[in-house]
């Protein structure tokens, strides 16, 4: 019987050992044109930086490769997000391609797909792979965290990087796949009959999922939270475009079916395109968004703007606008569920709206529509079609426990009728600028809108639940935005309770997994006065008034396992160690603007920023604890000064030591340090895509040193901002 058993034990080990020796190896340029098993290890391999070259390529017809949770691993030499280059995995001029159990991060793309028919991608893990480094802190939003998705015609989109990036893919499938801790999950362009359902991409600092020229796809089953930037609980609230789901540019007909897409910037961002603004023809129309749950946006739960579509039976809990359907027409908004929004439904320039059956709870404002005099003047649009807020029904909804119910203003031809109002402030707001406003009964509408329909189901594979545990973080107090991205409760943070706080009391949250904190060393503060050491706890100390050093705290962690913000694992009941520091360093800056035309001075082809004689008059004059200054539309100072000269200054009084400097600026800016230039950004033709650009460097200062910016704005948006803080 020993002997048998013995037998046995040999032959599956030789049969394991054989079945590992078919298997194969990854290298560095490696083709793949057939079927394959890939040999299960941590590859260290990194990508060409050349983005038209690619790690692993992948071609052929009819292929499977199964990664067998292998794990690529890029960028050895780098350990900052921002700094990945690369492409993992290319697949391109292919047909028939399944790709299932891959692991791959420290990418720029983990996996990018170009002219593939019929691709399938399974089962993968894409997280922690390229990030932009977040301007933005607690206190203060920096303007450079904007992104802009409005051009992709030559994959502008890849400034961003993705987890997963497919252009030109017809009938993809991407199913049970993970991206966490990175930028942008899945951004697809030109990709019609896809059918993307059950993934999970949640925790990132951009897109959920991204479209652009994309039809005809179903969107299910997916788990879409806190794909989030722009946010500090209380300070600001603006998402910088970031969204659990963005639909651009001639994308229609999508059906979006119970995704979870909560505590995004936007849940779900649609926007018509620059064809459309540019012919008044087109759109992102006829996408159905049916079941979801959009709620604790920090802006818009669902923003839809120049198109037609549907809006049903979702939930919209705590956004500052539920909806906003700007310049939308023939769109339906039924059956859904609003709850303490500041506005349920926000719709300027609209026509021919549908609003019935929907509950509207404890919002603020409940539905307001209004128009305007006049409409931006480089918008082709409004030229081509009727853009008059006209011609709404609004029916058979239920108003509770809301201050202003109907806010309405330059519309006409509204129908109002069969709504119910429950403990409401005031059912109207109207003024002379609507017309043809009617309450009466109309039998025809409520025909209409008593008829049951029934829900299309999508015809998937069965997979997790995206709802389950939905709760445990609900609402937006939870959204914490650090440097790197959306806070994901898996490793222990030092925030700040009271962002902005300069008093002598500083209040610090510690948040983490579990387990017990302790302060192990502190600058900048004289007391300890209180310390709760489990999780959730604070730190509550006392500033030290009389020193010269920043506020740097070093916290001990122990307790349950986690992952760190990088990915990188915590051990269970070891040490570890993580640090509070003050976002910014109050100084004394005092901050000037003086006129400026470059017709006849331009100081960017000059050695003198001012001219003799341009010290007057001064548009501007302040003194401020913080440089950040923005202005949209120059400055006016009797007349309109588009272009302008900045000049802000301070001293410094710090203990010695390395500090890094991060300036945000619109057009050109350059810093002194004592009179000696350290930095120079004084040719704005270098940055494109109308982006605020962003830079940081490490600055070693004395002790008492003077510093002084200048700041070159030539017409338009302008900005300048610098954060001095400890390193």
């Amino acid at each position: 019987m020993m002997i048998k058993r013995t037998l046995a034990v040999f032959i599956l080990l030789v049969l394991f050992a054989d079945s590992r020796a078919q298997d194969k190896k990854l290298t560095t340029g490696m083709t793949i044109r057939q079927s394959v098993r890939i040999q299960r290890m941590v590859y260290n391999l990194d990508a060409p930086a050349d983005s038209s070259q690619s790690l692993i390529l992948i071609q052929g017809h009819d292929i499977i490769i199964d990664f067998n949770q292998a794990v690529l691993k890029g960028s050895k030499g780098h350990s900052n997000p921002d700094e990945f280059t690369g492409i993992a995995i290319l697949v391109k001029d292919a047909r028939n391609i399944t790709i299932k159990n891959l692991h791959a991060r420290g990418y720029k793309i983990a996996l990018m797909a170009r002219n593939v028919e019929h691709l399938v991608i399974e089962n993968c893990d894409f997280s922690y792979n390229y990030r932009q480094h977040l301007a933005s802190t607690p206190e203060r939003e920096d303007l450079s965290d904007w992104m802009s998705y409005h051009h992709n015609e030559k994959d502008e989109w890849l400034r961003y990087g993705a987890a997963i990036y497919l252009k030109d893919c017809d009938k993809a499938v991407v199913s049970n796949c993970t991206v966490t801790g990175g930028q942008n999950a899945l951004m697809m362009t030109r990709c019609n009959y896809g059918k993307i359902h059950h993934n999970n991409f949640s925790f990132n600092s951009g897109i959920g999922i991204g479209m652009y020229r994309c039809s005809d796809n179903q969107v299910a089953w997916n788990k879409l939270r806190f794909n989030i930037r722009g946010f500090s609980d209380g300070v600001y609230s603006r998402g910088q475009d970031s969204a659990g789901i963005l639909i651009y540019e001639q994308s229609n007909r999508n059906y979006f079916y119970k995704n979870a897409a909560t505590h995004g910037g936007d849940g779900f961002f649609l926007w018509a395109g620059t064809e459309t603004m540019d012919t008044g023809t087109g759109g992102c129309n006829d996408n159905v968004l049916v079941g979801n749950d959009f709620s604790y946006a920090a802006a818009n739960g669902i923003e839809a703007t120049f198109s037609r579509n549907v809006f049903s039976n979702n939930r919209i809990f705590e956004c500052d606008y539920g909806i906003w359907a700007g310049y939308s027409f023939n769109t339906i908004i039924s059956a859904n569920q609003f709850r303490q929004n500041n506005t349920a439904i926000a719709i300027e320039h609209g026509q021919e709206n549908e609003i019935f059956n929907n509950i509207f709870i404890q919002d603020k404002k409940g539905i307001r529509l209004w128009g305007k005099k006049e409409t931006p003047s480089d918008w082709m649009y409004p030229k081509m079609k009727d853009t008059r807020s006209q011609r709404y029904i609004i029916s058979e909804n239920s108003f509770n426990n809301i201050p202003l119910v109907l806010d309405l203003s330059a519309t006409d031809s509204l129908n109002v009728q069969g709504n119910s109002f429950s403990n409401v402030g005031k059912e109207f707001k109207v003024d002379s600028s609507v017309t043809r406003l009617d309450t009466t009964k109309q039998d025809w509408i409520i025909e209409k809108y008593s008829i049951d329909t029934t829900e299309y189901v999508p015809d998937l594979p069965d997979g997790p639940d995206p709802f389950k545990g939905i709760n445990t973080l609900a609402g937006r107090k939870n959204i914490i935005v650090t440097e790197w991205g959306p806070y994901d409760f898996r490793y222990p943070l030092a925030w700040p309770a009271q962002p902005g706080d300069t008093g002598s009391t500083l209040r610090i949250k510690l948040l983490g997994p579990g387990g017990q904190w302790k302060l192990v060393r502190s600058t900048g503060v004289e007391e300890h006065m209180e310390m709760k050491n489990t999780f959730p706890g604070e730190a509550v100390l006392k500033r030290d008034r009389y020193s010269n050093k920043p506020v740097v705290l070093e916290f001990e962690y122990t307790g349950p396992a986690g992952v760190n913000m990088f990915g990188e694992p915590i051990a269970a009941a070891k040490p570890y160690r993580f640090y509070y520091r003050e976002a910014a360093i109050p100084l004394d800056w005092e901050i000037s603007c003086f006129p400026l035309d470059t017709a006849n001075w331009n100081p960017l082809k000059k050695d003198t920023l001012l001219k003799p004689g341009m010290l007057n008059p001064v548009l501007s004059h302040n003194r401020k604890p913080f440089l950040s200054e923005a202005w949209w539309n120059g400055i006016k100072f009797g007349t309109q000064y588009n272009q302008f000269v900045t000049v802000a200054t301070t001293v410094c009084h710090l203990s010695e030591g390395d500090y890094e400097f991060s300036y945000t600026w619109d057009d050109a800016i350059r810093i002194y340090v004592n009179d000696k230039l350290v930095v120079n950004e004084w040719e704005p033709s270098r940055y494109d895509f109308n982006e605020t650009p962003h830079r940081y460097k490490t600055v070693h200062l004395k002790g008492n040193e003077s510093i002084r910016v200048e700041h070159v704005e030539l017409g338009g948006f302008a900005c300048l901002s610098l954060v001095i803080k400890a390193l």
